[in-house]
């Protein structure tokens, strides 16, 4: 939400007499000036904001350090704010608290210093410390009588805390703060965007519901993308609230496209160009998926190049990553204009994005366009609205043509199903119901979706489905204790026994895997489908039931089961979702069958044809670049 407040601005006019001072023989006056005690407070941040234009921050830290250490004056407090500023932005967080503590030695209700000062503990890890300086100003009641300024300090530290609570996983304190920071104040988008989002963490519902002077309108348009995935089935929302995110958060690039002036310098020839562009390409579903892929081209006409800020791990999975392409060019820390340079310059052809607007994703990247074709791919199945990005690959099932006027991208259709996977993924031993206190003989239904994607409508379905096949068990994920509680609660509303909700704990992936073979059938959310769990658990021969709706994201495992033979697992409504499991759920027989038939058929199927789809990939891109390497030659 909010960040560190910025440093106090000079009382003087800011002009070239605030010029910066970069001869060393003037930085000697300057500092000898800051240790007199005879400069004047203007004149400090005057001079000191010159050697910050100039990009001589270590310079103007020493002035503030001499002038602090060397003057009498009752706005010391104000020097002491504004050199814990400058030295926050140079990532010197031991020194900036030093300077914040000063600050508050002097004048003990300088709220600003006291935020910041959180800021700079946040920073170094020492998170309850910053709570407790956020919690001091929330708890200031005086801020509420000083006018509208004081009240944004007020809301700084609310909804700063309640940012740090919810990374920590601490979401009732989160979402309470929340709540106190929209009571006073209803527009805040971000706030409200984070409210949502928390609400469908803790399966707390209904999500929209209001607080405040905050009306049910402000709640869904300030609903983030993510959230409003499973919030609603609705293509136009997710439109909407994908433009209303490139419209606050992209940069609106108009000059030529950097693309442009790299071929103009030097021409595109000899192997095709892919690039994949990605942070996720670690232990991340994104790089579980793609694992195979990249080693799959075809080395004699596609070159592979993977420009990543992903976490170096140290993971296997990485390094097979890394392994599998021709080129890895390493983004953490490069801001977005260099890194669109240096795709640029590699002469990209085709650059596909495994991002799209999920959690770390780069979009400035793609605004500058460092490649003539911009594609989406994996990791956002919704049109993520981003100027830059022209393409999305699909199949036909995910995306029908009724639900292209609600995409800015064009598809490029594969033959085989848009997903890709890893034929080689870890699997552990297979596990004993025991294990995971499963009843024997009991059905066993199943969801280890994430939390945020459960919905009232679909969980409800699942109480009632319980209801109807008597003796059976959901087994599902448990991402927090207020998921947990509240899905007993409306289990309880249903009369459905709290012993037939078995939660099961987050586990590495190849255990995760080998106990997809003790459910009977997995129950699929709506309208955010599984993605790689749908891949996971027909691979390990476990069926899935899903629905399919109007959007991308709603039919991605429908088009999973289509493409690996189960198509009457796909259903079209909820009434037809609701008797299909309870079917399934009184014939334990059609499960086993299901079961048979993925065993000795699923991995050999069109779904799992890893280099028939890599090929097919390649099919639809290399027309599309050679035809746009000849018309860049013609218009040369």
């Amino acid at each position: 939400m909010d960040q560190s407040i910025t440093a106090v601005p000079s009382p003087s006019a800011t002009s070239p007499a605030a010029a910066a001072v970069a001869a060393s023989p003037e930085l000697e006056q300057l500092l000898a000036l800051a240790c007199s005690g005879k400069m004047e407070l203007g004149t400090l941040m005057d001079r000191t904001s010159g050697l910050q234009q100039a990009g001589q921050l270590e310079a103007a830290a020493q002035v503030y350090q001499q002038w602090i250490a060397s003057t009498n004056s009752p706005l010391r407090h104000v020097a002491c704010y504004n050199w814990g500023t400058l030295l926050g932005s140079m990532q010197r967080h031991q020194g900036a608290e030093q300077a914040y503590r000063l600050a508050l030695s002097q004048s003990s209700g300088f709220t600003q210093a006291r935020l910041n000062l959180g800021h700079q503990l946040e920073q170094m890890g020492r998170n309850d410390e910053a709570l407790e300086e956020w919690r001091n100003v929330a708890q200031d009641g005086s801020l509420l009588n000083k006018g509208a300024d004081s009240l944004e300090l007020l809301l700084h530290a609310l909804n700063n805390s309640a940012r740090l609570l919810e990374t920590l996983k601490r979401y009732a304190e989160s979402q309470a703060l929340m709540r106190r920071s929209l009571e006073l104040k209803a527009r805040q988008s971000s706030v409200v965007q984070h409210y949502v989002h928390i609400r469908q963490k803790q399966c707390d519902w209904p999500v929209y519901q209001t607080v405040g002077e905050v009306t049910q309108n402000q709640l869904l348009v300030g609903t983030s993308l993510l959230a409003m995935l499973s919030a609603s089935d609705d293509p136009a929302l997710q439109l909407m609230v994908a433009q209303r995110f490139v419209h606050e958060k992209v940069l609106d690039y108009k000059d030529q496209p950097l693309h442009e002036l790299a071929s103009a310098r030097k021409p595109r020839s000899g192997r095709i160009k892919i690039g994949y562009l990605s942070g996720d390409l670690c232990m991340h579903a994104v790089g579980l998926m793609t694992a195979e892929l990249f080693g799959l081209h075809d080395r004699e006409r596609f070159e592979v190049h993977a420009f990543c800020w992903s976490r170096d791990d140290g993971t296997p999975l990485r390094a097979r990553i890394l392994q599998g392409v021709d080129h890895h060019v390493r983004l953490a820390g490069v801001d977005d204009l260099t890194a669109a340079r240096v795709i640029a310059e590699a002469g990209i052809d085709i650059l596909i994005d495994l991002q799209g607007l999920t959690n770390g994703a780069r979009p400035n990247i793609l605004a500058y366009r460092p490649a003539p074709i911009q594609v989406c791919w994996m990791g956002l199945p919704a049109t993520s609205a981003l100027p830059g990005v022209d393409w999305m690959i699909a199949d036909r099932f995910v995306m029908p043509d009724e639900y292209l006027p609600y995409c800015t991208e064009q598809p490029i259709y594969l033959d085989h199903c848009y997903q890709i996977s890893d034929r080689q993924r870890e699997v552990g031993p297979e596990p004993t119901r025991a294990q995971y206190q499963l009843p024997e003989e009991a059905f066993v239904f199943c969801s280890f979706n994430n939390n945020h994607k459960f919905s009232e409508e679909m969980f409800n379905c699942w109480m009632r489905v319980l209801t109807q096949v008597p003796g059976s068990v959901l087994w599902l994920l448990a991402d927090n204790e207020w998921a947990h509680a509240n899905m007993l609660k409306v289990a309880a509303s249903h009369g459905v026994a709290a012993e037939r909700l078995i939660f099961a704990p987050r586990v590495a992936p190849p255990e995760y895997l080998a106990r997809f073979v003790l459910a009977d059938l997995v129950l699929d959310t709506f309208p955010y489908n599984a993605g790689t769990t749908v891949s996971d658990c027909l691979w390990m021969g476990t069926p899935m039931l899903t629905r399919s709706g109007r959007s991308y994201i709603s039919r991605m495992a429908g088009s999973l089961l289509s493409n690996v033979g189960l198509p009457d697992l796909v259903t079209f409504s909820l009434a037809e979702y609701e008797q299909r499991a309870i079917q399934i759920g009184l014939n334990p027989a059609r499960a086993s069958s299901y079961k048979r038939y993925l065993r000795e058929q699923g991995r050999q199927s069109k779904l799992f044809d890893i280099p028939g789809l890599v090929r097919d990939l390649e099919s639809k891109l290399e027309p599309m670049a050679l035809a746009r390497r000849e018309r860049e030659r013609d218009a040369g």
